[in-house]
Formats: structure tokens, C-alpha cells, sequence
């Protein structure tokens, strides 16, 4: 008789067992019909919505009747408020991933972008590029008094001490082009192939040299602009001490000319980068009233469509610098090459694109 209440004990707790195991089949149950009942009341709409988007990502777009795009918006927010409700109600996986999908897809042709590559270069060449330079005129301005206080700090500094030069122009790289060396030494190094092929060390140093100060005065200028601006300065210290050496030996219209060529729209592409990094500093240091990231954003994008810029203006001075300047060694026809690019420059981003809404500028 002692062993009667454990034994009762134990079936109770079985039963409670049962009860439990019972409980959680009947939810399952409820869940699934439950789900059932959410996805065949919402599947017709659901449907329809993929059937459009299906024939809309194939190109398909004249088989669309005049309800099926006005519908479209409609549907896409009746599928983003289904796939809320499912994941709040924890319904099964298969519909909130078919929802997740189907409101993917949907997203990109109802906000997405609505133009090609094609389209874009239009648009960017057309205006969008100019647009934004404009929009960056305080900065650009700044940026090229910068270079300049560079170019004659570069100057005075070498005038004053030679020694400087070195500290500007890489000696190992200067291909002869040295304090001290002849007027007919530094002449040589202007017109004709010097002792390397194509480019000259100088001439592939340059380059290079400007590619990276174009892109770091981009890249940094989320420090308040500070190394955009100094990498400026640096920048145009070197040209100083390369005009005071030609000038030196009587060679500054030669020099001039050897650097006209494919510096205008070189120089001109780094000092826009500059621009584009100190637009993001002063946006970055001074948001108005608007919060630091939304300030911030809102140049990014601007600053980026000048830069996407300044490199197209690198890789066109990077043909002038390798072929045209290789090829003429008249120093007119080079000065009036480099500053008929500049001219076409100054043209274009006064002109271009005016009369036009720019989202930016809106």
C-alpha cells in the first residue's frame, strides 16, 4: 500500500506529459492553419505582383497594361506589409522568405535606379559632373590658392637654398634635372627622347606622384580637409622648385611649355580632388543644422562625382603626358595644346549642364 500514492504521482505526471505534448501539437496546428489562412487570403495580390516584376526584369515592359503600372506601387506595399505581419507573427520560413524575395525584387523597380551605364555617362557627362563642380566653387577656389602658395613657397624656398630642391624632387628620379646642371643638360631633358624609353623617370614619377596626391586629398579630407590641404601645398611646392630650376638656366618658356601639355589638366584634376576632400572636412566640421552624417552624405556624393571626374581628367592628362608631349617638340604648339585644354575645361564646367535641376543644388 506505500508504493499507491508514487504510483499515482507517476501517472499524473504522465498525464501532464501527455497534456503538454497534446498542447504543443494542437499550436503547431494552429500555426500552420493559421499561416494557411494568412498566405490563401494574400496569395492573389502576392501573385500578381511577381507575374509583374517577372516581366518587368525580362525587358517585357510593353506586355504591361496601363493597371498593371499603377498597380504596381500598390502591390509592393501590400507584400512589405505581409512580410512585417509574418515576421512578427513568427509564421513558417517558406512564406517570410518567399515575401523577403518577392519585396526585393519588387524594391529595385519600384525606387531602384532607373537608368543604364549608358544612361549614367549621359547624365554625368551632360551636366551631373559639372553641376557638382559648380556646386563645389568655395572649395575649388581655396584648393587652387593652396597650390599656388605652394608653387611660390616651393620657388622662394629653392631660390633662397638649393639644398631644397631635394626635398621637393626626388634627386634619384630627377633625370639629371638637378641644381648645377647646364642649361644644355636641362634642355635635353625637354625636347627629344632622354636615356629612357616612352616617358622619362621624371616624367613617370610625376605622374604617379600626382595620381596619389589626387586620390589621398580625396580620401583624407574627412579630417576637417587639414590633409587634403597640405598635400596641396606639398604638391605645389614641387612644381615651384621645377619651375625656379628651368628658370635658373633661362628655360621657363621651354619648361613651361614641356609641363603645359598635360599639367593644366593634370594640376587642374589634383586641385578638384582636393576640393572634393575639403568639401567633405568643412561638411564633416561645420553641418549647420543639419547632423554631422546627413551634412556629410549629402557633400559625399558630390564630392564623389567630382572625383569620379578628376581621374577621367588624370587618365587624359596620362595620354597627353605619353604621347603628345613625346611627339611635339615645338614649344608653342605645347603651350597652345595645354592651354587649349585648359580653356575647354574652364568652358565645360561654367557651361555644361546649366539651366538643368540638379538634385544637389535643389
Amino acid at each position: 500500500m506505500s508504493e499507491a500514492p508514487g504510483g499515482i504521482v507517476a501517472g499524473l505526471r504522465g498525464l501532464a506529459r501527455r497534456g503538454k505534448a497534446e498542447a504543443e501539437q494542437e499550436a503547431i496546428a494552429a500555426a500552420a492553419l493559421r499561416s494557411d489562412r494568412f498566405r490563401q487570403e494574400r496569395e492573389p495580390d502576392w501573385k500578381r505582383l511577381e507575374a509583374i516584376v517577372a516581366r518587368m526584369e525580362r525587358g517585357r515592359l510593353s506586355r504591361l497594361s496601363d493597371a498593371d503600372v499603377l498597380d504596381l506601387p500598390v502591390l509592393y506595399r501590400t507584400a512589405s506589409s505581409s512580410l512585417s505581419i509574418a515576421r512578427e507573427t513568427s509564421l513558417d520560413a517558406a512564406t517570410i522568405a518567399y515575401l523577403e524575395g518577392l519585396v526585393s525584387r519588387a524594391w529595385f523597380l519600384v525606387y531602384g535606379p532607373r537608368v543604364g551605364l549608358g544612361g549614367w555617362v549621359r547624365a554625368f557627362f551632360g551636366g551631373g559632373w559639372s553641376r557638382a563642380v559648380r556646386a563645389l566653387a568655395l572649395d575649388i577656389w581655396i584648393a587652387l590658392a593652396v597650390t599656388v602658395a605652394g608653387t611660390v613657397g616651393g620657388w622662394a624656398l629653392v631660390a633662397a637654398d638649393p639644398a631644397w630642391y631635394g626635398a621637393f624632387v626626388p634627386i634619384a628620379l630627377a633625370d639629371g634635372r638637378v641644381p648645377g646642371a647646364s642649361r644644355e643638360v636641362l634642355r635635353a631633358t625637354l625636347f627629344g627622347h632622354t636615356k629612357v624609353d616612352g616617358l622619362s623617370a621624371l616624367a613617370a614619377y610625376l605622374f604617379g606622384h600626382n595620381s596619389q596626391i589626387a586620390i589621398l586629398a580625396f580620401a583624407l579630407g574627412f579630417a576637417f580637409g587639414v590633409p587634403s590641404l597640405l598635400l596641396l601645398a606639398q604638391n605645389g611646392g614641387m612644381l615651384g622648385a621645377f619651375l625656379w630650376l628651368f628658370h635658373s638656366r633661362g628655360l621657363s618658356l621651354e619648361s613651361a611649355g614641356w609641363l603645359s601639355i598635360h599639367g593644366t589638366t593634370e594640376i587642374l584634376a589634383i586641385t578638384l580632388a582636393g576640393a572634393a576632400g575639403l568639401h567633405i572636412g568643412r561638411a564633416v566640421a561645420f553641418p549647420g543644422e543639419k547632423s554631422v552624417l546627413v551634412a556629410a552624405a549629402e557633400a559625399g556624393r558630390r564630392a564623389a562625382q567630382v572625383m569620379v571626374g578628376a581621374v577621367v581628367m588624370l587618365l587624359i592628362a596620362a595620354l597627353l603626358e605619353g604621347l603628345g608631349r613625346q611627339l611635339i617638340e615645338n614649344t608653342f604648339m605645347r603651350l597652345g595644346i595645354g592651354w587649349g585644354m585648359l580653356a575647354f575645361w574652364a568652358l565645360y564646367f561654367t557651361l555644361a549642364g546649366r539651366g538643368r535641376v540638379d538634385e544637389d543644388e535643389a
